[in-house]
């Protein structure tokens, strides 16, 4: 790894938390950009004269762009770095929020949300990246939750941010505004990362020589590559549920009218944070009384994974706040696993491969929340709830069995046990 010394008078064990800042602040305006169709829905289908078939179609634009290009970016990070691929994606993505704002056309803004749905993929492989590089296994997940909190922090003050700029401006403006910001980040991130010294690199074992690594034909023949895809394909689906399927059902089937969503909807978002950030301060601290780096991100895992299975009584309970507690519990393990799988990937994998392994893993994510959000669509409305909470119910026990099944240090050319 090439190592730039210029800290500019920055200490390096303070730059990285300065790094990790910086990220924070991307992958939150990273989802406020993905969530300004969904906010501004009404507004785009009478600007662009579309139906709720024509909203679908721009909505899957966007997802079958960010599932296909997520394995795609996780090699790039790998191939290029972390730093080039961060900058030239928050560029890209704020373009694109820029042109859907500036669109005349439906094909216009289609365009364009196809480009974000390409771009934002670059920000995860990315920041797991920064984070294996910049820090030891005794912080790792801690940093790494620091990061990723920054997509449920995006989702709370999206909706009353995007709504005001909205109303106040017009719908072009909340684009507009976002682009402008993230073309500032970008330059913020330029100005503040570095490659870490040799004395504070994360990478351990030898992870930090870039030549020990899989070609990207050898990982596909790794078991642990095939256990995190699963586990991704299995488990993400209940977090997307939380994300686009819990404002209606909190409507539809508890009572709250909008406006109480708007007040108290954002409760099991925050809960996730504070939920994912603790579990993921733990494992660290497994890790510094001594515990294998891996075993301890298995532990903490499989321990929380017991809440998911209260999703499964919901149907069978009344009340709006009792389903917004069951929620909180069942989203602080839904964001656990999407926090500390990326550290799992960091522990199990060469360094030189963790943003391709995760790329490769969060486009299967994407694609078993596609199918899984397809199965709701059709439950709902013929069969009832009470299976669709069934099925996440037993989604993390299973990718509880995946890990510890499938999931192992892997290395190029090293005879390896078992976890």
């Amino acid at each position: 790894m090439k190592i730039n010394n210029a800290y500019t008078g920055i200490r390096p064990d303070t730059r990285r938390w300065l790094i990790i800042a910086v990220v924070f602040v991307a992958i939150v305006f990273n989802y406020m950009d993905r969530q300004l169709v969904s906010i501004l829905k009404p507004m785009l289908k009478t600007e662009f004269s579309l139906n709720d078939e024509g909203y679908a179609v721009i909505v899957n634009i966007f997802t079958i762009c960010y599932a296909a290009m997520y394995p795609v970016t996780g090699w790039m990070v790998d191939k290029f770095g972390e730093k080039k691929v961060m900058f030239y994606g928050i560029i890209a993505w704020s373009l694109a929020c820029l042109g859907g704002g500036l669109s005349s056309t439906v094909k216009q803004f289609g365009f364009f949300r196809g480009m974000l749905g390409m771009a934002e993929p670059t920000n995860f492989p990315a920041q797991i990246k920064v984070v294996t590089v910049w820090f030891p296994g005794k912080l790792r997940a801690t940093a790494n939750s620091f990061c990723v909190a920054g997509s449920s922090i995006g989702a709370i003050i999206a909706p009353p941010l995007i709504a005001w700029l909205a109303i106040t401006y017009s719908w072009k403006m909340a684009f507009v505004a976002m682009g402008i910001t993230g073309l500032f980040i970008a330059l913020l991130w330029k100005l503040v990362y570095r490659e870490p010294p040799a004395g504070i690199t994360g990478a351990e074992e030898g992870q930090a020589d870039s030549t020990v690594k899989f070609r990207w034909a050898e990982l596909w023949k790794t078991r642990s590559l095939w256990g995190v895809i699963l586990i991704r394909f299995v488990s993400d689906p209940v977090w997307y549920f939380c994300l686009f399927w819990l404002p209606g059902y909190l409507q539809e089937e508890s009572g709250l009218t909008l406006a109480q969503v708007g007040m108290f909807g954002w409760i099991p978002f925050l809960a996730a944070d504070l939920g994912a950030i603790g579990t993921s301060a733990w494992s660290d601290r497994l890790v510094r009384k001594g515990m294998e780096p891996l075993r301890a991100r298995k532990i903490m895992l499989t321990t929380v994974a017991v809440l998911a299975p209260l999703c499964a009584v919901t149907p069978y309970l009344s009340g709006p706040w009792v389903t917004i507690l069951l929620f909180s519990l069942v989203a602080v393990a839904c964001l656990s696993w999407l926090f500390s799988l990326s550290v799992v990937i960091a522990e199990a994998f060469p360094v030189a491969n963790v943003a391709s392994v995760l790329g490769i893993a969060g486009g299967f994510g994407a694609v078993g929340a596609v199918l899984f959000n397809y199965f709701v669509g059709q439950m709902m409305g013929t069969m009832g709830t009470e299976k669709i909470f069934l099925a996440m119910a037993v989604m993390h026990p299973l990718a509880v069995l995946l890990l510890w099944v499938m999931v192992r240090k892997e290395r190029p050319g090293i005879t390896r046990k078992t976890e």
